[in-house]
């Protein structure tokens, strides 16, 4: 009997804390037969993943090529190291260093593999080679692929491995015999591999039927869904073919690896993890694209190994980068669902199993660099979004009478930078209108560079605390946010261009939570430069909160991101208990937000209806344009702004010149409902509901006419922010509209987004 079929079970008996002080051999070979340390025995296993195998703790494999033939391989190695920990796993990055098959390389070796320049791609074929060449004194470093990296890890005893995307059967592979070496690997090599399936470009029916007849176990994660589970098609959730079976959660993904390990069954098991469905590609959409780019790959000649490289370029020009972000995302996901599925397994064999506490307080990934924390880092308002650097460039005419800048040529300007972002002016403008540092912070995120620096430098003069904005390390994917603002001769805005790229960064859940339980604001404000995938995990964070949810809607493109979806239904709740509280858009924001939700279906719910009946309002187009008026009427704001209360019961949207509508629901113990000075702003009346009372509608004009605009960047931040400070002070928004106007008209008259002279504290 083999060394490893007595161990398994003895294992069982012997307490934990026994096998911990037992020196069992730091590895078996698939054989049993054991290995002693040092590079004679062909394997070298850090002390860390030595211990933590001895003890049966949730180690989790790692390939390294992602890191060695990556272009953010430096950063990316540790981030997905810090990633395993915070879910309480143990991360084992596999690699060859210096002709040493290595398992447990660190982050910095990575590195100086990537810059010695001299690694290559190693699968099961191309160990023997490169150990052997270190053994004849030629040192070649070797980032493991999937098979390379699942062999070594079988050797060393870890059970668990997590990475992107299966090798697969290519296209036309039944002729060519291009057949993945981790297909066959999967086959002989007991290692559980959690993944997105193959690359969408492969054969995926023939890849499924060669690991059949190869005996390896795969399964697909159902989650959420109760039937018709396609296997994974990478970039898509779906690939059109079923999956040959479905696992529901990680406990039972732990119970199958170790039936096999009981069974002494030594093929692998597949679990194929759908790419997380917000960075999902459809898959019509996706296969359009694959179908370009493979028919251009062969009649280009690109074949072999230069066929993979061309596909996936191809497809990242013809997606638009979605394959790029869909790539990193379920690299992230399939390593929490691998470490999680260690945890239930270590959980399996020991019922009082806990991961250490250093595990579970490690930092999620990317690790951003804070400012030392404040005394009170409480707050009555913070500000989650944008800061950054702005250019406004305003058009200087050589001549009386030009106003706007030439096309296509040079124009004379003035040109000054400042600190901006729609974050930030929020931020600056609710602290200034609230008379109190204390009251309002921000949280956003800046590059490692040198506009990062000038950045935080500012908000410290500005008497912004610093605490909440993240520094990312990673210099090769993230620069801090730039907007350039082109301003015709009036100071009009002609064209602006905006970088918020680093908004894009994929925020971690738990790091947003923890940011809100430290600051404990009454409101959270939510501006539009976030991912849809970052709004929502921020709006449901501050409902958890229990604060009051704002949203800055930015621009016409990024006011439609509040309107995602989460398992294809709206991700956001019906009043009373409506995931948002206000909204301040524009008139086109307005609309596209409108637009947004009807073609996402938010206006096809039983909840919608349920409060939209209420009021029963049919045939109200005259009374829109006795409370608002034609022109507005016509363009259909006010119907748009009734739709949407339901989801967002406060909206003031801002019409320019023309002042600021206001709608709002109103609960049925409302003092406005009966009071004879708002009689004529009362839009609609629910009768005999238990939640809803009525509809407030609003016109107010513009408080002033301003003829002396130097700039209207930053005019609609300032109203906001002021709007939102007399909010956290309890006065309610309609007694808050023109002060908030009077904010926005200093604004106009300042060549900053925020004017210095709004620094009087609000009253009441």
């Amino acid at each position: 009997m083999s060394c490893q079929r007595v161990l398994t079970p003895l294992r069982r008996q012997v307490p934990r804390s026994l096998r911990s002080a037992c020196k069992l051999s730091r590895c078996f070979s698939l054989s049993g037969q054991s290995q002693s340390q040092g590079f004679a025995d062909g394997l070298h296993v850090s002390k860390e993943i030595r211990q933590a195998i001895a003890d049966r703790q949730p180690v989790v494999a790692l390939e390294s090529t992602i890191y060695t033939h990556g272009a953010m391989g430096k950063d990316l190695a540790h981030e997905h190291e810090e990633l395993i920990r915070s879910y309480g796993g143990i991360p084992a990055i596999i690699a060859i260093v210096d002709g040493v098959p290595t398992v447990g390389v660190s982050p910095s070796e990575i590195v100086q593999m990537i810059e010695a320049g001299n690694a290559v791609k190693v699968s099961r074929r191309d160990v023997s080679y490169l150990v052997g060449m270190g053994l004849a004194g030629r040192k070649i470093h070797g980032g493991t692929t999937i098979s390379g990296t699942m062999l070594l890890a079988r050797l060393a005893g870890i059970r668990v491995f997590g990475t992107g995307g299966l090798g697969g059967v290519h296209r036309g592979g039944e002729n060519t015999m291009d057949v993945s070496a981790d297909l066959t690997e999967l086959g002989r090599t007991r290692v559980a591999v959690v993944a997105s399936g193959c690359k969408g470009f492969l054969d995926i029916p023939r890849t499924l039927e060669f690991l059949e007849t190869q005996g390896c176990l795969v399964s697909t994660f159902a989650d959420g869904r109760s039937k018709n589970i396609d296997f994974p098609g990478f970039w898509a959730r779906n690939s059109g073919t079923p999956t040959p079976s479905v696992v529901n959660t990680e406990r039972e993904a732990a119970a199958m690896i170790l039936s096999q390990e009981r069974l002494n069954i030594e093929s692998g098991l597949l679990f194929a993890n759908p790419v997380p469905e917000e960075y999902g590609i459809p898959l019509p959409e996706i296969r359009a694209a694959i179908e370009q780019a493979v028919t251009e790959a062969d009649e280009k000649g690109f074949t072999g190994s230069k066929n993979t490289p061309y596909v996936l370029g191809r497809l990242k020009e013809l997606t638009g980068n979605k394959a790029v972000v869909a790539n990193i995302a379920l690299v992230k996901s399939n390593l929490i669902r691998a470490a999680n599925v260690a945890v239930e397994l270590a959980r399996l064999e020991d019922p009082s199993f806990q991961p250490t506490a250093s595990q579970q307080s490690a930092p999620s990934a990317p690790v951003p660099a804070h400012a030392p924390i404040s005394s009170d880092p409480s707050s009555d308002i913070l500000v989650a979004g944008s800061v950054a650097v702005d250019l406004s460039c305003n058009y200087t005419p050589s001549s009386k009478g030009e106003t706007a800048p030439q096309l296509h040529t040079s124009n004379p300007a003035a040109i000054r930078h400042s600190v901006g972002g729609v974050g930030h002016n929020v931020a600056v403008a609710a602290h200034r209108a609230s008379g109190d540092k204390s009251r309002v912070k921000l949280a956003s995120l800046i590059a490692n560079d040198t506009w990062g620096s000038t950045i935080l430098s500012s908000l410290e003069s500005e008497g912004l605390d610093p605490v909440l904005v993240s520094k990312l390390l990673d210099t090769q994917t993230y620069r801090t946010a730039q907007y350039v603002a082109i301003n015709d001769g009036k100071r009009d805005l002609v064209m602006a261009m905006a970088d918020m790229d680093i908004f894009n960064y994929d925020a971690d859940p738990d790091l947003l939570q923890r940011v809100l339980e430290q600051s404990r604001p009454k409101w959270l404000v939510v501006d539009g430069n976030w991912s849809e995938t970052n709004i929502k995990t921020l709006v449901k964070a501050g409902t958890k909160g229990e604060c009051s949810i704002v949203f800055e809607p930015v621009s016409v493109e990024k006011s439609r991101r509040l309107f995602g979806l989460t398992n294809g239904a709206p991700a956001l709740t019906v009043f009373p208990q409506s995931s948002m509280d206000l909204a301040s858009p524009n008139t086109y924001e307005l609309a596209a937000m409108y637009e947004q939700a009807k073609q996402r279906g938010y206006f096809d719910t039983n909840e919608w209806f349920g409060v939209i009946d209420a009021f029963g309002m049919r045939g109200a187009r005259e009374k829109f344009v006795y409370m608002t008026s034609r022109e507005l009427t016509d363009a259909g704001i006010p119907v748009q702004m009734v739709q949407l209360l339901p989801y967002i019961p406060t909206i003031a949207t801002k019409l320019g010149p023309k002042g600021v509508l206001l709608a709002s629901l109103l609960g049925p113990e409302d003092p406005r409902l009966w009071a004879t000075e708002e009689r004529q702003h009362i839009l609609a009346r629910a009768v005999d509901h238990p939640t809803i009372g009525g509809i407030y509608m609003r016109l107010y004009p513009a408080v002033e006419n301003v003829e002396d605009v130097v700039s209207v960047n930053g005019a609609g931040d300032t109203f906001l922010g002021v709007l939102v400070s007399g909010l956290a002070q309890g006065a309610s928004a309609d007694k808050m509209i023109d002060v908030a106007q009077q904010g926005a008209v200093m604004s106009l008259r300042s060549a900053e987004a925020r004017s210095r002279s709004g620094g009087a504290p609000l009253q009441g």
